[in-house]
């Protein structure tokens, strides 16, 4: 890995494309310290103490929502569009088939996303400031529509820039934009994280053994996530001979198919973590004081992931159950094995056709199940790792954030080493 961050600093477009990225990483890192007028920080940091998914949205917004800042909702109005189109594409047939039609059709797809993101965001950040203004968290006088319409404006703008920022990063950068942006928001909290985490050393709360333990358990942590990204099946296939043009032979070579382990990347977890922890969010709404108030909190209490042991197996079912569902639904199983009939490809020893597809079906499901216990324990990990370590301050070490921190930092190296072997073919050719 260093040799190739090395060999592209040595490659001028290379090496430009890199500071590109780092220079958007500078100006995102600016967003975060703009606020929006008129919230009260103190009452903002006791919501948040409370838990729930606004946690979640602030992981994703590198602590902009915490702050309230104009990048507060972050990309993730984005993410829950590009995903509610992934759907829509296998569910509605004029997208299928748009999405069939090539470059010209992904096109069209993106640009309805963008759409989908807007409203998204306008929609998320009026019912925000509506929820904010309930709790008293506005320190502003009179605050009424016109007003939650304006910030609502100012929030889904910042969500528009970041998209922007993301669509600039991938065109002219390296890697995969929205997923670069969402990496700069998690790693945008470790300077804060480690400071408090020093302050607690420097007065006695932690240890150096605390510190060390926290140190393992990132390594342990991290091997395990690279060792089940990079993790795959690889099915072996021969490609039958065919006459291509004029009595040209092609064809008759072996390769294989590769499937990978955890097929679904982290959107299971996402997809847990917020059906579970809406009902602890409504639940703020409801005062303690009155009778059913108190049995609403200690039943959403209950089902809370780390506080008790059925919480914690709820919550890791719902996770291999969203890793089979959305294997399911980006991996068309049925269509790759129409795919290799296509083209004269076949397993060895598997019927084309029907048989391919069962087996494959059944491949998928028995190594997807390594991947979805894998997310299982990695989701339950962050609610484990501050009382066996000792250190509640790191917010980086296990759960959600860390997968996708070693993911996005996986993908881009292998961006970047795909554009060294470019190159030096290039060279070659020369």
């Amino acid at each position: 890995m260093l040799e190739s961050l090395i060999a592209a600093f040595k490659i001028p477009d290379l090496k430009k494309r890199i500071f590109y990225v780092f220079g958007m990483f500078a100006v995102f890192v600016v967003g975060l310290h703009i606020p929006v007028p008129g919230i009260d920080k103190q009452a903002m940091e006791r919501l948040f103490a409370g838990g729930g998914v606004l946690n979640l949205l602030d992981v994703f917004s590198g602590g902009a929502f915490r702050k309230f800042t104009i990048f507060a909702m972050g990309i993730t109005p984005y993410i829950n569009a590009s995903i509610i189109m992934q759907l829509l594409t296998i569910a509605v047939p004029t997208l299928e088939q748009l999405a069939k039609e090539g470059e010209a059709g992904r096109k069209k797809i993106s640009q309805y996303t963008r759409y989908l993101t807007g409203v998204l965001a306008f929609v998320q950040a009026f019912g925000l400031c509506l929820m904010l203004s309930r709790m008293g968290i506005f320190k502003v006088e009179g605050t009424g529509i016109l007003t939650f319409m304006q910030i609502a404006i100012t929030l889904t703008a910042g969500t528009a820039f970041l998209m922007w920022m993301g669509e600039q990063i991938t065109d002219k950068g390296i890697g995969q934009g929205v997923s670069l942006v969402i990496f700069c928001s998690i790693l945008a909290r470790m300077p804060s994280d480690a400071a408090a985490t020093y302050k607690l050393l420097e007065g006695g709360s932690l240890t150096i053994f605390n510190i060390l333990l926290l140190l393992a358990t990132f390594v342990l942590t991290v091997m395990g996530i690279v060792f089940i990204t990079q993790g795959s099946r690889k099915i072996p296939i021969q490609h039958a001979k065919r006459v291509v043009g004029y009595n040209r032979m092609v064809g008759g070579t072996s390769s294989h198919l590769p499937l990978k382990v955890n097929a679904a990347g982290v959107i299971p977890i996402i997809f847990a973590i917020s059906i579970l922890m809406f009902p602890a969010t409504i639940a703020q709404f409801v005062p303690t004081t009155t009778r059913y108030g108190e049995v609403v909190h200690n039943i959403v209490d209950f089902f809370t992931p780390g506080r008790h042991w059925f919480a914690s197996l709820f919550y890791a079912a719902f996770v291999v159950f969203f890793t089979y569902f959305y294997t399911a639904v980006t991996v068309n199983v049925p269509q790759l094995a129409d795919d290799l009939k296509k083209w004269g490809s076949f397993i060895p020893g598997i019927r084309p056709g029907k048989p391919t597809a069962e087996y494959l079906d059944r491949v998928m499901t028995r190594i997807t199940l390594a991947g979805a216990l894998f997310l299982a324990a990695i989701a339950l990990l962050q609610y484990y790792v501050p009382s066996i370590t000792g250190v509640s301050t790191f917010s980086l070490v296990g759960g959600t954030s860390l997968l996708i921190v070693v993911g996005v930092a996986l993908d881009t190296m292998q961006s970047i080493e795909s554009h060294l072997v470019m190159r030096n073919y290039e060279g070659f050719i020369k």
